[in-house]
């Protein structure tokens, strides 16, 4: 019977414009210059919120990763605190690709992304970027602004306008960012209100964990005219969708619809929430199918047989 990989966690951080990025690299032991697959997580979440789990499992089969928390959250760098930008997000998963790619523990010619929810959005916005890439991964995926906002509901979203707009004035003036619940009770504003939504993030957190459930409210208009989908059908890689069909903040109907326009796509469909995907039987279920693709795509050396 083939058996795991044992493997080796280590604290890194690595430069991204300004500032740093802090992260998780595993290593399987035993291995010689391995594939590798980099790990982003969804909005204002941090690489403590299960990506580990994910991780822990890809090292296992023989695969190294880098799980890393954006800039401006958690224990990774940049000023003002709990800013979300799309564009310095994405400049982070290019900063963790040029880490990688300068390691020499790790293969850099077998290199994947894999992203959750925001982060799935943008996984599939730096596969459509970086073709040297051999495979991606896009977890329940925000796909498109417009959609996940009509989700939210135009009362709820309506209710956000004068917090964006002191936010707005702040960044003007130079002051401390006004900020917006991410996740919250049914109704109230947050960028996400679903039942959910709150108790989901909730259960993500260990103890001691750096997430703070707010964010600078001035992303709000940024994140509705954000449509990573649309970047699907140029990513030239396999690219692996896993989506929820009951998904209560990005809803599935208008992620399949980008996905079947990736010309190497594979989907895979799972009768769970949005928030069910990371622990239970549904993460035994998603990582198990994710470590086939992967292994297909990057041919990861077995671990010994006993």
């Amino acid at each position: 019977m083939t058996t795991a990989h044992s493997f080796t966690r280590h604290d890194i951080t690595f430069p991204s414009g300004d500032s740093t990025c802090a992260g998780w690299l595993y290593l399987p032991t035993g291995v010689t210059s391995p594939p590798v697959v980099i790990l982003g997580h969804g909005l204002g979440a941090t690489r403590e919120m299960r990506l580990d789990a994910f991780a822990e499992r890809f090292a296992q089969a023989g695969i190294a990763a880098v799980a890393f928390t954006y800039r401006h959250f958690g224990d990774s760098g940049g000023h003002p605190r709990q800013l979300l930008s799309i564009k310095r997000q994405l400049a982070d998963w290019d900063a963790a690709l040029a880490y990688v790619k300068g390691h020499p523990d790790v293969d850099r010619s077998r290199i994947a992304v894999w992203g959750s929810s925001f982060g799935g959005g943008h996984a599939i916005t730096v596969a459509s970027r970086h073709p040297e890439l051999c495979a991606a991964v896009s977890q329940c995926p925000f796909t498109d602004g417009l959609a996940s906002a009509l989700a939210l509901g135009p009362v709820a979203s309506l209710r956000m306008t004068p917090v964006v707009a002191r936010d707005m004035a702040a960044r003007v003036r130079g002051k401390a960012p006004a900020m917006v619940p991410i996740a919250s009770a049914p109704g109230s504003p947050a960028l996400m209100n679903a039942p959910d939504a709150l108790p989901g993030y909730q259960a993500l957190q260990p103890a001691g964990t750096t997430f703070r459930n707010e964010v600078a409210a001035r992303v709000i208009p940024t994140i509705a005219t954000y449509r990573p989908g649309r970047a699907a059908k140029k990513v030239a890689m396999p690219i692996l969708f896993c989506v929820s069909n009951t998904d209560s903040v990005t809803p599935p109907a208008q992620t399949l619809r980008y996905a079947r326009t990736a010309p190497r796509g594979e989907i895979k469909r799972y009768d769970a929430g949005h928030f069910d995907f990371y622990t239970g039987e549904t993460f035994e279920a998603l990582v198990r199918d994710q470590i086939e693709f992967l292994t297909r795509q990057l041919h990861p050396a077995p671990a010994s047989t006993p």
